[in-house]
């Protein structure tokens, strides 16, 4: 019977990533705003067709999670057979790399996984993108 021999390794710390500043939230935060209420809500919030059955789009909002800031989409469910009234689904994600003014811009698959598509862009470049790519839609 052979005996396992332990040894010691070096395991460095990991890197601390950069906290974003309030400044910095806020900025994101104001222009997305604008974004969803310029062009985001009037594309998508339609009202109520008269005999819903299927889920629609009621609000579109965002929110910091960490690192990363999402924008999520609420939905209705009319159906008489819906769990619940409304839900919430994330369809675009930012994260911010560098604590100032440089993102990573994802979407989410129907898998539920998180594919970064553009990397290292300025938060304009971000919000053009999620306002012109049909990948962002929610």
């Amino acid at each position: 019977m052979t005996k396992k021999q332990m040894s010691w390794v070096y395991s460095p710390a990991k890197a601390a990533k950069p906290k974003i500043s309030a400044s910095v939230k806020t900025t994101v935060e104001q222009q997305a705003q604008a974004l969803i209420d310029t062009v985001l809500k009037p594309k998508h919030i339609q009202p109520p067709p008269p005999d819903a059955q299927f889920n629609y789009i009621v609000d579109i909002t965002t929110k910091w999670h960490g690192r990363y800031f999402y924008f999520s989409a609420k939905y209705a469910c009319p159906g008489p057979h819906a769990i619940a009234p409304f839900f919430e689904d994330k369809f675009a994600r930012l994260e911010c790399l560098d604590g100032h003014d440089r993102f990573n811009l994802a979407y989410k698959r129907y898998t539920e996984e998180w594919i970064v598509i553009y990397t290292d862009l300025s938060l304009a470049q971000c919000l053009s993108a999620i306002k012109d790519d049909p990948s962002f839609q929610p």
